[in-house]
């Protein structure tokens, strides 16, 4: 295969990891990457055990996580929005129920009234949810998980914008994508076929696969688990895994690492903790370090801090008091809210939150974990080569 070549299925595999989802209307990235799905549906297939559906209309890579514990990632509908609340997820959710069962064509005002029906549903008046359109609030989180369906392509705006509706103004009008919709939900078992009660119970119920009764078996699957984590996390620690998981690894690393390589361009850094996968190209993931403006410098500020101190922990207060103690030093170089001193616990947090995104840390309530990969950020004293000149 020429360089060309494999420089163009590349760009394809990291076009459907990070768009897992592509419509036909997105002409540029459908027509790439349906050039390469056959070669790219074996790879997944085998390799992590996720499948690539290709038709007329959609490219969808089914990409079920590695894990579903792991609260640093939520969704925001644009760089610098606020994250997904949980309110918000459950609108999502109650959105795209109500929408499976509507017409072709909806309004956004008769979408809000069926999701404040399905929102009395006891279940969800247990778990402590309620919903209506009485604040601007109410109406702005019913926005936002509407956006989202707009740029998955479950909705097309025909007329109208969500704005009117926020400020209680206008309304909006959608079309209805079936086969969008169809191909949203990645489960090996539908949800409404679990009797499980807790959350946790349902998810394990929604991802089992049965048992491996043989040996080959039990190895696809750790295969699949562990380039899940690998093309997942930013960095895969080896104190995580079972005993299974870190035998297979230590056979099977190079192979591993080699296989991702080949396909996504991600370089392997192996170190004696873990494993993480190098994106060179900086576009695989939704947070990026360092970064710039007053919050990448802060984050980037506090992660040497951290690993400069050699401490395997700290505490939040610590961080904030380290931070109003320094930000003067910095003044010409953040936003001017940001050196007031009661902005500097939001800054850490927001630090915080970036830095757990990246598995650099671990929270536990105010105290702070310091993880192995963070040792990268520590800046030495420099080293002056050479004497005096005479």
């Amino acid at each position: 295969m020429s360089v060309s070549a494999v420089d163009d299925k590349q760009r394809a595999a990291r076009m459907l990891l990070r768009q897992p989802l592509i419509r036909s209307t997105d002409e540029d990235r459908y027509r790439l990457v349906r050039r390469h799905a056959p070669d790219l549906a074996e790879w997944f297939e085998i390799n992590t055990g996720w499948a690539v559906h290709v038709d007329s209309e959609v490219v969808r890579l089914d990409r079920e996580p590695a894990t579903v514990g792991d609260p640093t990632h939520p969704f925001a509908a644009k760089r610098g929005a606020l994250p997904f609340s949980r309110r918000r997820y459950v609108l999502l959710m109650l959105s795209l129920s109500v929408l499976e069962r509507s017409d072709s064509q909806i309004a956004l005002g008769r979408l809000a009234e069926l999701v404040i029906g399905a929102a009395t549903a006891p279940e969800l008046a247990a778990a402590g949810f309620g919903f209506d359109l009485g604040g601007r609030e109410e109406r702005s989180d019913l926005v936002a998980a509407v956006q989202l369906l707009l740029e998955w392509g479950v909705l097309t705006r025909v007329a109208g914008d969500e704005a009117g509706f926020v400020q209680k103004t206008g309304d909006a009008l959608y079309d209805v994508s079936r086969r969008v919709l169809s191909q949203l939900l990645v489960t090996r078992r539908g949800p409404s076929t679990i009797a499980a009660d807790t959350l946790d119970q349902r998810l394990a119920a929604m991802r089992d696969r049965g048992t491996a009764p043989t040996v080959e078996l039990r190895n696809l699957r750790l295969r699949h688990t562990l380039t899940r984590r690998l093309l997942d996390d930013p960095v895969l620690y080896l104190d995580e895994l079972d005993d299974d998981e870190t035998g297979y690894l230590r056979t099977q690393r190079a192979a591993l690492c080699r296989r991702i390589t080949e396909l996504t361009g991600l370089v392997a850094e192996i170190r004696r903790e873990g494993i993480a996968m190098v994106d060179l190209d900086d576009d695989l993931s939704d947070v990026r370090m360092p970064e710039k403006g007053t919050d990448g410098h802060v984050t980037l500020l506090l992660a040497e801090f951290l690993a400069r101190s050699g401490a395997p922990t700290s505490d939040v207060e610590a961080l904030v008091v380290h931070l109003r103690t320094i930000a003067p030093d910095y003044a010409k170089y953040w936003r001017a809210a940001a050196l007031d001193a009661s902005a500097a616990a939001d800054l850490v947090q927001s630090a915080l939150d970036r830095l757990a995104a990246l598995r650099l840390i671990e929270r536990d309530g105010d105290t702070v974990r310091v993880r192995p990969a963070l040792a990268r950020f520590a800046l030495a004293e420099p080293t002056i080569l050479g004497g005096p000149r005479s």
